[in-house]
């Protein structure tokens, strides 16, 4: 690709709350599970957005990953990275300002990415951890 044609598809990326809205419509369009957005602005300088969701099973969390990368190429996007396709426990889409994090729930559990980020999870008792 000439450096013309990749500042041309650079430009014409999506800024990050249009980017975090095509994730989120694509994970419903396969009923994620349990989908989060967490706002990590300020925190760390990886990405503006995390988000996470659950899958009900390898299967379901693969094709919600693809699903995810599908509707960024249609909005004319590459990810940067994905990780996790092979065994689809936790698959990581990297779209730069947007991260996302599609899991098993015992996966999601396990790791608790949303308690890392100090972000209360639903069901818990946050006195208890």
């Amino acid at each position: 690709m000439s450096t013309a044609a990749v500042s041309a598809v650079i430009d014409a990326a999506p800024d990050s709350d249009t980017l975090r809205g095509y994730v989120l419509h694509a994970l419903d369009e396969l009923k994620a599970k349990e989908v989060r957005v967490i706002d990590v602005r300020g925190k760390t300088s990886i990405a503006d957005t995390l988000v996470i969701a659950s899958g009900t099973s390898t299967r379901h969390v693969k094709a919600l990953a693809d699903e995810v990368v599908r509707f960024v190429k249609k909005a004319g996007m590459l990810p940067l990275g994905v990780e996790g396709q092979t065994e689809a426990e936790w698959v990581l889409v990297d779209l730069g300002d947007v991260i996302v994090h599609v899991m098993l729930p015992r996966i999601r559990e396990f790791y608790g990415l949303e308690r890392m980020w100090g972000v209360e999870v639903p069901g818990t008792d946050a006195a208890a951890s």
